[in-house]
């Protein structure tokens, strides 16, 4: 299996090199195009300036005198071309390369071409002249026109040539230089795709590696060292961090969940057992048999209630997957209505009850059902908490489109380090500060979930003996 890292530096590579092959064929059928044409231009214009000026001196002197010859030669040295002067008939009468080298050619130059000069007024190509060169060059002609009056006359003709591998080795120092500097753009593209590819490769496999990890039960792997990368790669580490320490809270929560269940468990079925085998076994006296009925009993509903409460933790986590029923109703009338089913027990404590609740109806949204499990998980908790012969305090208030509902209670203070713990599962205060001490620490978790579930949240305080939970919801 080919690796991301090689798909994307092959993937790089060949874009590059694809784009350098269309560049380069573009570049050699321009350039090439472009300094033969740019050189055929040159030499017919510089076969154009030429014939006007033997024109011009036919006029006024001979051709054939030394300062012609000595000009035209200075012409042909600074071009770098070879010149030739011809008569009407082909002959040619003089040529030079710009040198001190005089030539002298038995051959006439082809009448095709003069005839093509004497129609046309130029020409341009890729000749031998018959011969006269050895290998073909390229050729400017122009026609050298005289004043016969009253009108001009063809005179002769000037041809000037230079060598097509002039042109060539041009062309191909400037492809060397696009060549050289291809091969460098192109070392440059590899060395960086390299690197880039590299380090997008790395935190992927960082990542795999982790998730391996994971799958063998390590929850504390982390990635690191991509915290001050502000791009996709950055994001992603950051996520799969925030993933990894969600899932390890909550691998410790599961197995702390599991040994508190299991203790829970343990515990009262420990006792039911060790009461039911003294009975059977005759260890525990027949006086003493409806004692240890009794304890029997009261674990055996201790048992129940843990059951039912985790039934309820299997209904809130359905709950936290999928939206509440949302319903309007009165929040008011559901307190007013916990309290009176909480009244014996209330009353059994020696407990005072005062109400601070509008007369109007305080109507709200939200899961009624939710909300009744609420208020009396909180009204029940209190009445286990408060000290005896002293008051319970429920209060409704509104402001800022919000209802807060508080129940306080007098008791011990709790001690701050372990408000924030309250709401977690199993979590238990000092039983010495509770007169029932059957609980298994659900209640509160599941007034937290309840609320969490409809986007409500609940705090504490507790001061000076006064303990005092509240909780929003939203008026309607």
């Amino acid at each position: 299996m080919k690796s991301f890292y090689r798909r994307q530096l092959a993937l790089m590579l060949g874009i590059v090199f694809l784009s350098f092959s269309l560049l380069s064929a573009v570049f050699t059928l321009v350039s090439y195009r472009y300094v033969i044409e740019e050189k055929k231009d040159s030499m017919l214009h510089n076969a154009q300036y030429i014939s006007e000026f033997t024109g011009t001196y036919l006029e006024q002197g001979n051709i054939r005198d030394g300062f012609f010859k000595l000009y035209v030669t200075s012409l042909a040295q600074i071009s770098g071309a070879h010149v030739m002067l011809c008569e009407t008939d082909g002959e040619i009468v003089f040529a030079t390369d710009g040198s001190a080298k005089n030539y002298q050619y038995s051959k006439h130059v082809p009448n095709q071409i003069l005839r093509f000069v004497s129609e046309r007024g130029k020409y341009m190509g890729m000749t031998d002249l018959g011969g006269i060169y050895s290998e073909n060059r390229f050729l400017a002609a122009a026609p050298v026109f005289g004043q016969v009056s009253p009108r001009q006359v063809l005179r002769g003709v000037v041809l000037v040539s230079t060598s097509a591998g002039g042109i060539s080795q041009l062309w191909r120092a400037m492809s060397n230089i696009f060549f050289f500097t291809a091969v460098a753009v192109l070392v440059i593209s590899v060395v960086a795709s390299s690197i880039s590819t590299a380090r997008q490769t790395r935190p992927l496999n960082e990542i795999a590696e982790a998730a391996r990890k994971f799958g063998h039960g390590d929850f504390s792997v982390r990635i690191r060292g991509y915290e001050q990368r502000q791009d996709e790669v950055g994001s992603l580490a950051e996520a799969f961090n925030a993933m990894a320490g969600s899932l390890e809270k909550t691998e410790s929560q599961r197995n702390e969940f599991i040994a508190n269940v299991s203790h829970e468990l343990k515990t009262p079925m420990t006792t039911i057992a060790g009461f039911a085998d003294g009975i059977l076994d005759g260890t525990i006296p027949p006086e003493r048999e409806r004692e240890s009925l009794q304890v029997i009993a009261s674990e055996t509903r201790r048992l129940s209630r843990l059951v039912r409460q985790m039934l309820d933790l299997s209904r809130l986590r359905a709950l936290e997957e999928k939206n509440p029923v949302q319903e309007r109703f009165d929040v008011s009338e559901v307190m007013l209505r916990v309290l009176v089913s909480l009244e014996s027990k209330i009353s059994a404590a020696g407990l005072d009850v005062r109400t601070n609740v509008p007369e109007q109806p305080v109507m709200v949204w939200g899961d009624p059902d939710g909300v009744t499990q609420v208020c009396y998980n909180l009204l029940d908790n209190a009445a286990k908490f408060a000290r005896e012969g002293s008051d319970i305090t429920v209060q409704v208030v509104t402001r800022d489109g919000k209802a807060y509902i508080s129940v306080r209670n007098l008791g011990e203070t709790i001690p701050a380090e372990e408000l924030p713990r309250l709401f977690e599962r199993f979590h238990k205060t000092d039983h010495s500060r509770s007169r029932d001490r059957d609980g298994v620490g659900l209640g509160l978790y599941i007034v937290k979930t309840i609320l969490g579930s409809m986007k409500e949240d609940i705090t504490v305080t507790s001061e000076n003996g006064v303990t005092e939970f509240t909780f929003t919801l939203s008026l309607a």
